[in-house]
């Protein structure tokens, strides 16, 4: 009987097994198709840069794997959907740049959909009767609805107020302005469960609060960014909101002053309040803030607040008994503040940096933070603190900031109070000299210690290692010495952090042996200076390190191979950056697999030989790599197109050539190429047009030929990832291709120093997106395209060709451009009056052109104008005075924005550790830079980075300007260099020139100026270049200051200046009126005396010969009497006489 009922029992589990099977074949993991097809439908409208290649149109794809969908775990339907910047790049200007409008409808399939996340998708709006509010009654279960960072304006609130289902709503970074469809903002009040709604960033006035006082299920409202003012009119008091449950406010970057908060004080569920970067300032009431009695955090930074009083009772307190988080940054309080803020006993977290805070703090102030835990006073100009031995020091204080004052050493003897203190930061104090033996050692609950940036120098003290609880310690850019065995160090069991960057490394004064007790995650030594004996080794202690994740090694002109050792021992590492060494032999790789590191640079040493195949297989989760300033050659290994999480290869300036294998571009994953200043050689074209999925790519600096145009546009599609091309300095020729004008994502371009032919292709002006162009040193002729206005364009550098024609209409009112480089052409015609349109034009070069006419008083109007070159032209009018009215500031948008690439360890802890140290190990992901070149101090200049953004200079010089030098011109002081040389000026040196307080080159020579060099002009101090060579000047040299270190060709040419330089002295020189006095009287009265003598001498020389000649020849004495007798007879005058009068006149004239 028991063997039948166990039969039983058997056959009836099996039927279950059967049945369970069963119904796993007849069910599915996968997606439901008829969603699967409906997403296929959207990926055409949101598939910019490919980014949802994995929405493959093969049957029985499961579409929940797809990116950015996810789905029910259980039921296998979509529930939510990121299509977040998926369709445009999005704009930050607004300027609507490809918009477009969405058909609602497509999400109709989804009926389970609870996310869907649409922001930096350029939406303008809905298709017609295909709005949002079509989702109503299909999609009960959206929550969260994501439409920021689009171009929606108020017409798309009517078809939102009808997904009651929202609980989230972000509509922030659009175009909404509430005063067209107000309407559009009180219907929202229907969406009776919505608990966030972001609408900051748009342009939305006061009455916007008063028209959603309904949402009374809000318990987000954030406006930041907007345009509220003033006084709230139609609100009274907060309880007219009946925004009875708000509990997080943000109104900051508004514009609310003073009496304009008040309507905050009936929002009584209030826990953070958000008013940063307003207009509120100087003493402020306390009335609207004091009745949030449940406020937590309070956020009044960027504003210019001076002090807390209540003007209805004369009190100045704010008492807020719950407020946990007070940020005070950025505004203009004293240490008196801490009096007024003492009846906030809650307080853990006190903001106060960026203030008026001078001198010392009294610590009796804080002793009313019983509470408090963090405090930040950093960029005040605090000394030091005032601590009586009575005084209830702040026991529960854990984080103390103070970096960016000027305090004294001495607080760190001070500081030990503050027993429970876990982070001390005081970089860049001016902290100098050694650290001192007590006080700051007594923190012995310390975690993170910074003191970076400041001039503390000599040895750490020995009660450094008492500081037992320290994990991230930075010490970087002092003048400490070091010991290259790090045994200050070696007791920090708990040290996981370390860098000591810009320091100096020194010899122990005895042989040191210990094994430190730490183990490291986190180092940085960077730039550490050491004595010539000092062998450049890797430092010794680092062979005992295993834990390893971060290693900065870079420009210690370390020595040897490399120490692939420490690869091998730290089997976590991440990143390695041994740059700026002088490692050498070949790269050789490790024989174990080393699967954790992420990124590896050993640029800048002195690597030879081939790169190694095998350093894809050791590393095969390596995402960035650098390898470029070596002397790597032979061909780029195939094998790093197969891996496949390398995202940046830099091999540039190295010594590699072939041909750049098209499978490194198609088939690997990388975004930044950069092949620069090698021999590699062939057709670029299959290079470029692979190019999807790379972002930038650099071949500047190599061997590649041949034309770019023998390419059918119709047969392809520019890479939509390409924004940055670098094919400058290659040996490219023909026309430029036509095909590049459909690169409509194209950011930059650089296709200078080649030897294209022809003129700028009309296809150019297609590049809506361009940034940056650069197509210098080639021999493009032809006029420029008028067309060519491209609406970003900020660099334009098409110097060194030979185009030409006029100005006519070319960059009309393109606003954007800041360089407009057009030097070196064979443009004619004047500056067009339209070129005050440019607004932020910064750098004008017009140099060795064929310009002539006036000066354009218009260019007085571009306030942003930092260098103008208008030299080598046939300008002949007299210099605008009105030039001085330019500010000639420094302009920090002359350069290529550039952002960088940070650390990328996966590890959160490491990740802070590294950002809290500062690390230098940043990339940037732009290697385009602008430059430009501009003559001053004699000589022909580059001007690049940060250099460039503080050059400023006016060059006019090899024109036909005239007239007198307007002395308005003094009113630059900011400039560094002013070139008026070899014009036709006038006149003197104006006196005014004494307050170019900046100038560094001034050079007047080859003009027509007169009178004296002003002995003002001796309080130039950073004049290093002065020239009048050349000009009709007079009287005394200055000697002073900068004058005695001028040479003597700095006044050649001016024949009446003296001085010592000249070997002239100035009391034997007449000056040259003097001279020209006595010329002119000698020339009338002198001239005449002289005559006069003359003529009587010789008469008289005459007579005496005539009477000698007749006494001796009887005869001639006869002939004559007989002639004076006919004479007397025939003439009343006598002509001999006259004879005699005219030849003597003759020959004295």
């Amino acid at each position: 009987m028991m063997m039948k009922w166990e039969w039983l029992r058997f056959i009836r589990m099996a039927v279950m097994l059967l049945v369970l099977e069963g119904c796993r074949w007849c069910t599915t993991d996968a997606c439901l198709e008829h969603e699967r097809i409906a997403l296929l439908h959207l990926k055409p409208f949101f598939n910019d840069g490919n980014q949802l290649n994995s929405w493959v149109e093969v049957k029985g794809s499961d579409c929940c794997k797809w990116e950015r969908v996810e789905c029910n775990t259980t039921t296998r339907r979509l529930i939510q959907l990121s299509l977040n910047s998926t369709k445009w790049e999005y704009d930050m200007d607004n300027r609507n740049l490809n918009a477009w409008y969405l058909n609602a409808s497509m999400f109709l399939p989804f009926e389970e959909l609870k996310s869907l996340y649409l922001s930096g998708n350029a939406i303008s709006g809905n298709l017609e009767n295909e709005g949002f509010g079509k989702l109503s009654s299909t999609l009960s279960n959206l929550e969260i609805l994501d439409l920021s960072e689009n171009y929606l304006n108020d017409s798309i609130l009517l078809s939102l107020s009808e997904l009651s289902s929202l609980r989230y709503l972000d509509l922030s970074h659009n175009k909404l302005e509430g005063s067209s469809h107000l309407r559009g903002f009180q219907l929202l009040s229907r969406l009776n469960n919505l608990e966030t709604l972001d609408l900051s960033w748009n342009s939305l006035k006061n009455s916007i609060l008063f028209h959603m006082r309904n949402l009374s299920s809000l318990k987000t409202l954030r406006l930041s960014g907007n345009e509220l003012k003033g006084r709230m009119d139609h609100i009274q008091d907060g309880t007219q909101l009946r925004l009875t449950n708000l509990e997080e406010l943000d109104l900051s970057d508004n514009l609310f002053r003073n009496n304009t908060i008040s309507f905050l004080q009936g929002l009584s569920s209030l826990k953070s309040l958000t008013l940063s970067v307003n207009r509120l300032q100087g003493s402020l009431d306390t009335k609207g803030l004091s009745n949030l009695t449940n406020l937590k955090k309070l956020d009044l930074s960027g504003n210019q607040i001076e002090s807390f009083q209540s003007f209805k009772d004369g009190g100045r307190k704010l008492e807020l008994t719950h407020l946990e988080e007070l940020n005070l940054d950025g505004n203009q309080f004293n240490t008196s503040v801490f009096a007024s803020l003492n009846k906030l006993s809650n307080l853990k977290s006190l903001s106060i940096r960026s203030n008026q805070l001078k001198g010392s703090i009294d610590m009796k102030d804080l002793e009313a933070f019983i509470n408090l835990r963090e405090l930040y006073m950093s960029g005040n100009e605090l000394k030091d603190w005032v601590i009586h031995q009575d005084s209830n020091v702040l026991s529960n204080l854990e984080e103390i900031y103070l970096d960016n004052s000027t305090l004294n050493t001495n607080i760190l003897q001070s500081i030990g109070v503050f027993a429970s203190l876990k982070t001390l930061s005081l970089s860049d104090c001016g902290l100098i000299g050694p650290l001192p033996n007590q006080g700051w050692c007594d923190l012995r609950n310390l975690e993170v210690l910074e003191v970076s940036e400041n001039a503390l120098e000599g040895m750490l003290p020995h009660c450094f290692s008492n500081l037992t609880s320290l994990r991230v310690l930075d010490i970087s850019r002092n003048h400490f010495q070091i010991p290259l065995s790090f045994a200050p160090f070696a007791n920090l069991s708990n040290l996981k952090a370390l860098s000591s960057n810009e320091n100096k490394m020194v010899l122990e004064p005895s042989f040191y042996t210990s094994i430190p007790k730490f183990q490291l995650e986190v180092i940085s030594l960077s730039k550490c200076i050491t004595s010539q004996q000092l062998s450049r080794k890797v430092p010794t202690f680092l062979y005992y390190q295993y834990d390893l994740r971060y290693v900065d090694l870079s420009h210690n002109n370390l020595s040897g191979t490399l120490p692939t050792w420490l690869l091998e021992n730290n089997t976590k590492l991440e990143e390695l950056i041994l740059k700026g060494n002088s490692f050498t032999g070949p790269l050789s790789r490790s024989s174990a697999l080393i699967s954790n590191v992420s990124s590896i640079d050993i640029s800048e040493n002195k690597l030879q030989g081939q790169i190694p195949t095998g350093i894809c297989s050791t590393f095969p989760h390596l995402r960035r790599l650098f390898l470029s300033k070596n002397a790597f050659e032979g061909n780029i290994p195939l094998c790093l197109s197969g891996m496949k999480y390398l995202s940046f290869l830099d091999l540039s300036n190295n010594q590699l050539y072939g041909k750049v294998p098209e499978e490194l571009i198609t088939k690997g994953s990388l975004i930044i190429l950069r092949l620069s200043n090698n021999n590699f050689s062939g057709n670029v074209v299959p290079v470029i047009l692979s190019a999807n999925g790379v972002e930038n790519l650099y071949l500047d600096g190599n061997n590649f030929s041949g034309e770019m145009t023998n390419v059918n546009a119709s047969t392809f599609e520019f890479p939509y990832s390409l924004s940055q091309i670098d094919l400058s300095n290659n040996k490219l020729h023909g026309k430029l291709p036509r095909w590049i004008g459909n690169a409509s994502f194209l950011w930059r371009l650089d296709l200078s120093n080649n030897g294209f032919e022809g003129s700028i292709p009309m296809e150019f002006c297609k590049l809506n997106r361009l940034e940056f162009l650069d197509l210098s040193q080639n021999n493009l002729s032809g006029s420029i395209p008028s067309c060519f206005n491209p609406p970003y364009i900020e660099h334009v550098h098409i110097h060194g060709n030979r185009l030409r024609g006029p100005l006519s209409l070319d960059f009309y009112n393109s606003s954007s451009i800041v360089t407009l480089d057009l030097r070196g052409n064979n443009l004619t015609g004047s500056i067009p009056k339209w070129i005050y349109t440019l607004s932020s034009l910064s750098v004008l070069l017009l140099k060795d052109n064929h310009f002539h006419g006036k000066v354009p008083v218009e260019l007085c109007k571009l306030h942003s104008l930092s260098i103008i070159d208008l030299s080598q032209n046939m300008f002949s009018s007299p210099i605008p005075s009105c030039l001085g009215n330019l500010s000639l500031l420094m302009q920090t948008k002359k350069i290529l924005d550039t952002e960088f690439y940070g650390p990328i360890e996966e590890d959160e802890t490491t990740r802070s550790m590294i950002l809290n140290l500062g690390m230098d190990s940043y990339y940037p992901d732009s290697y385009l830079e602008e430059e430009i070149e501009f003559t001053t101090k004699s000589g022909f200049f580059l001007y690049e980075g940060n250099i460039f953004s503080y050059m400023t200079g006016i060059d006019l010089s090899c024109n036909n300007l005239t007239g007198h030098i307007p002395p308005e011109l003094g009113n630059l002081s900011e400039i560094h260099s002013l070139n008026l040389s070899h014009n036709k000026l006038t006149g003197v040196i104006p006196s005014s020139f004494a307050k170019l307080h900046q100038i560094e080159s001034l050079d007047l020579s080859y003009n027509n100026l007169s009178g004296e060099i002003p002995n003002q002009l001796v309080e130039l101090n950073s004049l290093e270049v002065f020239s009048v060579a050349y000009n009709n000047l007079s009287g005394s040299i200055p000697e002073k200051a900068q004058f005695g270190t001028f040479i003597e060709n700095s006044y050649e040419g001016n024949p009446f200046l003296c001085g010592a330089i000249l070997h002239k002295s100035c009391s034997k020189i007449d000056s040259p009126s003097t001279i020209l006095t006595v010329s002119e009287d000698k020339g009338e009265d002198g001239l005449i005396g002289d005559f006069c003598v003359s003529f009587l001498v010789s008469y008289v020389v005459v007579l005496l010969t005539i009477f000698v000649v007749l006494y001796i020849n009887p005869y001639w004495q006869r002939a004559w009497f007989s002639l004076v007798g006919k004479c007397i007879t025939t003439c009343r005058y006598s002509n001999v006489g006259k004879f005699l009068t005219y030849h003597i006149f003759k020959r004295y004239v």
